[in-house]
């Protein structure tokens, strides 16, 4: 394969595992449009609400690895389309009259298909690009935030004026139409090269443990400051509409940190880029207690990027540290982050409850902290990954 057709071939992987990203992170974000409306007809309680999404979310965490370890000998084209056609098909269940006990099957299902995309999707990435996976995986991620902004917004509006079976067919239409796209976006071969290379460069580095320790930390803060978002701007005067505009900064702010993070690493290096993020992630979190509502408007979107951006700069540090199974590396970055993701809130929620609101923000700022230390004890595991690589300042 001649340079350009291995350029062509490159783009091709990303821009198909991006836009998978995009349509999964929306299907996963647009559900929550859904819950106000199964409450009602289904005559759930918080509590079994909690327990509906919980099937969706705990199979698409809990099913990473085992997904990766399934599927890693399957081509990248065939993992995506079988990725989609099952969160699809899960989403065409829901919308059939099935009743209850369809809703929870098609969640079920859905969390299948999606526990597969993210493993397969960031492996198709990293295999594609190598070395210079960091930005592309940093794209990858943006390409999910942008489904998360897109497609919910997209689902609300139609909701007021359809009923919401119709809505979720329209979903799981979405999903075949992007399962046919696949078939011409992602290559329909492993791409091997390139992951041997970094296979063999990976092998015995360690710190991938506490790579993922500072990626479950990193999202506890994201999920911890989301939490208690809303009740700050109410606090400081503004309505449901501001709330509203509150968190639309904040996710546009994140979505330019996971585009912009990733670049970020390759030239201040992960150690680097880590301590600057999260430093100003905890001093912009504190700010905004202390600002008035327009002065908190105006920092939500830095805030949103460094407290978004983060990750993008942790993913792309997990095909160096991955022990040369960057695959099963992926799976389970992916599962500590997905639950942190669902655990946080609780932790954080039950801190507010037993004190005050202030103090479980401060303590989501404090967990930002708590991350720059440990991530200096991954600076000699970064040196050894990156020797003649130029990154040794890492």
């Amino acid at each position: 394969m001649n340079e350009k057709s291995a350029r062509t071939v490159q783009r091709r992987g990303l821009v198909g595992a991006s836009l998978t990203h995009a349509l999964h992170d929306g299907y996963t974000d647009a559900l929550y449009a859904f819950l106000p409306i199964w409450q009602a007809q289904f005559g759930l309680s918080y509590a079994a609400l909690a327990v509906v999404r919980a099937l969706y979310y705990a199979t698409m965490g809990g099913l990473q690895i085992p997904a990766d370890h399934a599927l890693r000998a399957v081509s990248p084209r065939a993992a995506l389309i079988l990725s989609t056609i099952l969160a699809s098909a899960g989403l065409a269940v829901m919308a059939l009259p099935f009743g209850f006990v369809g809703l929870c099957a098609g969640l079920i299902v859905a969390g299948i298909g999606s526990s597969i995309q993210h493993p397969r999707g960031s492996m198709l990435v990293t295999d594609s690009y190598g070395k210079a996976a960091r930005g592309p995986l940093g794209i990858y991620n943006f390409a999910g935030d942008l489904g998360k902004a897109v497609l919910p917004a997209l689902v609300a509006v139609l909701l007021p004026i359809l009923a919401w079976r119709p809505v979720l067919g329209m979903m799981a239409v979405l999903g075949v139409v992007m399962s046919v796209a696949l078939v011409s976006l992602a290559p329909a071969a492993r791409v091997t090269s390139m992951a041997k290379e970094e296979t063999a460069a990976g092998r015995g580095r360690g710190g991938f443990g506490i790579l993922t320790v500072i990626g479950a930390l990193d999202t506890a803060t994201r999920m911890g400051y989301l939490l208690f978002l809303p009740f700050l701007i109410h606090g400081q005067g503004g309505g449901s509409p501001t709330v509203g505009i509150a968190l639309a900064l904040l996710f546009i702010g994140g979505a330019l940190g996971k585009a912009t993070c990733g670049w970020l690493g390759e030239r201040l290096g992960v150690v680097g880029s880590v301590i600057v993020t999260e430093a100003a992630t905890s001093l912009l979190i504190v700010a905004t207690l202390f600002t008035p509502l327009t002065s908190t408007l105006i920092l939500l979107p830095l805030l949103g990027i460094v407290l978004n951006g983060t990750s993008s700069v942790l993913y792309g540090t997990v095909p160096e540290l991955s022990d040369g199974d960057t695959g099963r590396a992926f799976a389970i970055f992916y599962t500590s982050v997905i639950g942190s993701g669902g655990i946080a809130p609780i932790l954080y929620g039950a801190i507010a409850d037993h004190s005050s609101r202030t103090i479980g923000v401060l303590a989501s700022a404090a967990t930002a902290i708590l991350i720059i230390p440990l991530v200096l004890t991954l600076r000699p595991h970064l040196r050894v990954a990156t020797v003649g690589s130029g990154e040794s300042s890492a």
